[in-house]
C-alpha cells in the first residue's frame, strides 16, 4: 500500500532531515562566528535551491504533477515575498548596530523559531479551512488588499521600540546593553542577562510572524495540502539567510520587485476568491507567478528609476559594528 503525503512518516522524515542540515549548517560549516561573504552566500544559495528542488522534483515523481507543481508555485511564492523579510532585516540589525559577524547566528535561531511557528499556522490554517470554508474568501480578500496596498504603499519601514514583544521583554528580562560575541544570555554577579543579541532575536522572531501573516495565506492559494504547504515555506525559508547575504549589497537594484510581489499577492487572492466558481490550474498559477517576479526584476535592471533618498541611504549606510549606548 503506497503511503499518503500527508502520512506521519513523510513530516517526520521532512522534519529529521531539516534539523540534521541545520545541526551541520551551525556545527560544522558555521562553528566560528564570522562575516558571511558574496561568495560564500552565493555558495549556500545555490546548495539551498539545488536541495529545494530535489525534494520538489520527489514530490513530483511520487505523488504526480498535481502536488509537484503545488510545491514548486508555493516553493517560489514563498522565496519572492522573502525578498520583504530581507529588506526589513537590514532595518532591524542597521537599528541595533549588529556586528556582521553575528548576522548568520541571528537569522539561523531566528530560522529555527520560524520553523517551529509556521508548523502552527499552517496546521491552524488547514484545520479552519477544512471545517470553515468561507475563511477561504477572507484569506483571497485579505491577499488582494495586501497586494492594493503595496502597489499603493511607500518604504518599508520597522520600528523595534513600538514592538510590544519588545517592549514586554525589555521589562522582563535583565539586559545588558552591549554584544557578548555570539552570546544570547550570560551570567554576571551570579544573574542570568539578556544581551542585545536575545533583543534582536526577538525583534526578528516577531516581524516573521507579521510576514507569516501574508505569506501562509498565499500559499494555501496554490495548495490546501497542509504537507505542501509546509515543506514549501519551510524550503523557502532554509534558503532566507544565505539570500541575505546575497542580496542585501544589491536591494536597491530591484526597485520593480515590490510591484511584482503585489501583483502576485493580488492574483493569488482572486484565485482563493474564484476558487468556487472557477479553479485556475496550477501550471498557470506557476506561469503567472514566475512571468510576474522574473519579469519585475527584468525591468528593473533595464530601466533602473532615478534612485529614492530614503531607501538609497538605509542600503548604502554601513553597519556600525558598536555597541549601543545604554539608556
Amino acid at each position: 500500500m503506497t503511503e499518503s503525503i500527508g502520512s506521519p512518516i513523510f513530516w517526520g522524515s521532512f522534519t529529521l532531515v531539516v534539523l540534521f542540515i541545520l545541526a551541520l549548517d551551525l556545527g560544522v560549516f558555521n562553528r566560528k562566528v564570522h562575516a558571511i561573504g558574496m561568495r560564500e552566500a552565493l555558495l549556500w544559495s545555490i546548495v539551498w535551491v539545488i536541495l529545494s528542488s530535489a525534494f520538489g522534483i520527489g514530490v513530483y515523481w511520487k505523488f504526480g504533477a498535481q502536488k509537484g507543481l503545488e510545491f514548486f508555485a508555493g516553493y517560489l511564492i514563498e522565496y519572492a515575498l522573502s525578498v520583504d523579510n530581507i529588506f526589513v532585516f537590514i532595518l532591524i540589525f542597521n537599528y541595533f548596530a549588529v556586528p556582521k559577524e553575528l548576522h548568520h547566528r541571528v537569522l539561523f535561531w531566528g530560522i529555527v523559531g520560524a520553523l517551529i511557528l509556521r508548523a502552527v499556522f499552517i496546521l491552524l490554517g488547514a484545520a479552519l479551512l477544512s471545517r470553515f470554508h468561507w475563511i477561504m474568501y477572507v484569506f483571497g480578500g485579505f491577499l488582494v488588499l495586501t497586494g492594493i496596498k503595496i502597489l499603493r504603499g511607500g518604504d518599508t519601514e520597522v520600528h523595534p521600540e513600538k514592538n510590544p514583544v519588545v517592549r514586554v521583554f525589555q521589562r522582563l528580562i535583565p539586559l545588558v546593553s552591549e554584544y557578548r560575541g555570539g552570546k544570547f544570555f550570560i551570567r554576571q554577579d551570579g544573574k542570568t542577562y539578556a544581551t542585545a543579541l536575545a533583543l534582536v532575536l526577538v525583534t526578528v522572531e516577531t516581524t516573521d510572524v507579521v510576514f507569516a501573516v501574508d505569506s501562509i495565506p498565499a500559499i494555501f492559494a496554490v495548495s490546501l495540502d497542509p504537507f505542501i504547504v509546509f515543506t514549501s515555506n519551510i524550503c523557502a525559508i532554509l534558503g532566507l539567510r544565505s539570500m541575505y547575504f546575497l542580496l542585501a549589497a544589491v536591494m536597491g537594484r530591484f526597485i520593480y520587485l515590490n510591484v511584482g510581489l503585489g501583483i502576485v499577492l493580488a492574483f493569488v487572492g482572486v484565485k482563493m476568491l474564484l476558487t468556487d466558481l472557477y479553479k485556475i490550474p496550477i501550471g498557470i498559477s506557476l506561469g503567472v507567478v514566475a512571468v510576474v517576479l522574473l519579469g519585475s526584476i527584468l525591468i528593473s535592471i533595464l530601466r533602473p528609476p532615478k534612485p529614492v533618498p530614503g531607501v538609497a541611504s538605509i542600503l548604502k549606510t554601513p553597519l556600525v559594528e558598536s555597541s549601543p549606548k545604554e539608556d
